[in-house]
């Protein structure tokens, strides 16, 4: 199932723009161009009749929210969505030069912002991150023979630990929580650079996906565990 994003936005170039880079990384896209569609939509069942309390659920896995809306506000979206539904994550679209409205939206509760114009490659890393962040816990995750705990960052198979450093470790747990599905290289690449503060160059990417498989698989020349896709990138186990 795909990741629902709604596009809270009421300049039709962006919505366009975004729609397009948000479905070519996979995402399920929807659009709301005033504050009224925008809860409408982000809120199953919107408003109830009986009590006027907001609804607590979502079909949304995040939001993305223009500040200023033609018709209604991006922040009284946000505080409304945060009041009904806290754990949903909320990334603001902000100009770069209204300081105001970005410490307002974070003290409402919005996750991260970014400021117009943005780089197309650190929004979708922005957007990949907030989704992560607000997926809960699993404390022991499994991916074919190996046992990964999270609490403690420990891998084993057959019992063994595993020693791995820390990008092969956040690697594993990648391809662990994207099991059976396709990891494009760029999905890597702003994965580990987000998670570790440092950009992964190509050459160095192939040279971690190496030194990981001969650490994992039983043999790191005809892998079964993490495969190449060519020409598309990798896929774990399912």
């Amino acid at each position: 199932m795909k990741t629902r994003i709604l596009l809270v936005e009421d300049d039709p170039t962006i919505v366009e723009a975004l729609s397009e880079l948000l479905a070519s990384e996979g995402y399920a896209v929807d659009t709301a161009a005033t504050q009224a569609d925008a809860l409408n939509r982000a809120l199953a069942g919107g408003v109830h009749a009986s009590t006027g309390a907001l609804a607590a659920t979502t079909p949304y896995q995040l939001v993305l929210l223009d500040v200023t809306l033609a018709e209604g506000n991006g922040l009284a979206v946000c505080g409304a969505l945060k009041q009904a539904v806290p754990e949903l994550p909320v990334i603001f679209l902000t100009a770069s030069s209204d300081e105001f409205s970005t410490v307002t939206g974070l003290e409402l509760g919005a996750d991260d912002y970014i400021a117009k114009p943005f780089r197309p490659r650190e929004l979708l890393a922005r957007i990949a991150l907030a989704i992560r962040r607000a997926q809960p816990t699993r404390h022991v995750l499994t991916l074919g023979p190996l046992t990964i705990d999270t609490d403690r960052a420990h891998v084993e198979r057959a019992g063994r630990e595993i020693a791995l450093s820390a990008l092969e470790y956040r690697l594993l747990l990648l391809f662990a929580v994207n099991a059976g599905k396709l990891v494009t290289r760029d999905q890597i690449r702003d994965a580990l650079w987000d998670d570790a503060g440092t950009y992964i160059e190509e050459n160095t990417l192939t040279v971690y996906i190496k030194r990981l498989r001969d650490k994992i698989e039983d043999d790191p020349a005809h892998p079964a565990i993490i495969t190449t896709v060519r020409g598309l990138g990798y896929k774990a186990i399912g």
